[in-house]
């Protein structure tokens, strides 16, 4: 079982010399993987409801730091070498996907192919409202955005014509380090974001699940891809739980989860942000090996 860390990028871990420590310590101490997730913007009431808990209300505070996650995972490329990136997640239909293609693909020359590509529809109104874009169709235009994403890493020149962008004859590199393309992870804890992994991913992503939820939703998952032709083998599965313990991880992994995330929010000096690391490593992947 491989473990994760999802812990940069907000309040205390978007300081750069947290962000040095906790990646540097996560890979020597055996983590797998980084995961950086995103909000662009947040408001300090929202009437939109946050998905991944029971009261609907995100726990980040609206005024705390938070990175842009591309940015947050190359500096923790430029001071590792070995653990995987990945973002947990891009949330794509807020962003023009031409200049997300390249970032990500940049992303991934740098860290000499490291890099996922963690994609989610987005939950907040008020988000979308503020950068202009619709909140309605969100799910259709990820889909779209997806597509015209892999034709610009795959094709030179790349053409797309769909319903929310088109280009024609246009050349954006780098390219991705594995032959054109980048792994995708599609987020979310819905059926439908199941089917997206299903059907457009190479990876599904569960965020804050209960420990007990992760084998019915992992049943949605294999349905989809049976229903679509998929091999459920062909998909990585991570899941960062909202409960459980180390001694869940066989039983987890027998219900084909392949990566646990560990989510936790780091000490506020490096120090002690490695040494919360090498804690979290005993606990998690120790126990577990």
């Amino acid at each position: 079982m491989r473990v994760g860390l999802h812990a940069l990028g907000i309040g205390d871990g978007a300081r750069p010399e947290v962000i040095r420590a906790v990646a540097t310590a996560a890979e020597a101490h055996g983590f797998a993987r980084l995961w950086c997730g995103e909000h662009v913007v947040l408001v300090d009431a929202p009437a939109s409801r946050y998905p991944y808990s029971a009261d609907g209300r995100i726990a980040v505070p609206a005024d705390a730091d938070w990175l842009d996650p591309l940015l947050a995972l190359t500096f923790a490329a430029a001071v590792t070498s070995r653990i995987e990136l990945a973002t947990g997640v891009l949330l794509l239909p807020e962003h023009n996907p031409v200049l997300v293609a390249k970032q990500a693909a940049t992303l991934d020359v740098l860290s000499a192919g490291r890099f996922s590509v963690g994609i989610g529809v987005g939950w907040s109104a008020e988000e979308f409202a503020a950068l202009g874009v619709p909140f309605a169709a969100r799910g259709r235009r990820t889909d779209e955005y997806l597509a015209a994403m892999r034709t610009l890493w795959s094709q030179d020149p790349a053409s797309f014509a769909g319903e929310f962008i088109r280009f024609d004859a246009i050349r954006v590199n780098p390219k991705p380090l594995r032959g054109g393309r980048l792994p995708v992870v599609a987020g979310g804890n819905s059926d439908a974001a199941l089917r997206r992994a299903a059907t457009l991913a190479d990876g599904w992503y569960g965020f804050n699940v209960p420990v007990g939820d992760v084998p019915s939703r992992i049943a949605v998952l294999a349905d989809e891809c049976a229903r679509h032709g998929r091999a459920f083998g062909e998909l990585t599965v991570a899941v960062a739980l909202s409960d459980g313990s180390p001694g869940d991880l066989p039983a987890l992994g027998t219900a084909g989860v392949t990566e646990v995330v560990v989510v936790g929010a780091p000490p506020s000096t490096p120090d002690a942000a490695a040494t919360w690391v090498e804690e979290l490593a005993r606990t998690w992947i120790r126990l577990e090996a």
